[in-house]
């Protein structure tokens, strides 16, 4: 993976170590603290994505709020179980009106079956 496209990922050891494979790197925090300084590491080491466990989503929001001013690292939530969870569901909409202009790709399905 080049310099430029590095991803990182914070969230917890059993769930993403696995990922190591793919060429990311894994952050594991055990505490809040632990875990601001792992994005300020991943801010420093110049990190272009970082994808970050729902759990810690809440934690970091100050964090992420100010990252989201700049344009990298571009940090993503995701959710270790199979539906979307309220709080990164709201993060990927904000991330799509961010770059389209629009959340059309959250209420596509919800207009769909009141047309009907």
């Amino acid at each position: 993976m080049s310099e430029t496209s590095r991803i990182a990922i914070i969230g917890d050891k059993d769930l993403c170590s696995p990922l190591r494979v793919f060429g990311l790197s894994i952050f594991s925090p055990t505490s809040v603290g632990e875990a601001k300084a792992m994005l300020a590491q991943v801010v420093d080491e110049k990190y272009t994505l970082c994808l970050i466990q729902e759990n810690w989503l809440e934690p970091l929001k100050t964090e992420i709020a100010e990252l989201s001013r700049k344009f990298s690292p571009v940090c993503v939530g995701f959710s270790d179980y199979r539906e979307i969870s309220e709080s990164v569901e709201k993060l990927l909409r904000e991330l799509s009106i961010k770059a389209t202009g629009s959340d059309a790709l959250f209420t596509r399905g919800r207009n769909d079956h009141e047309t009907r």
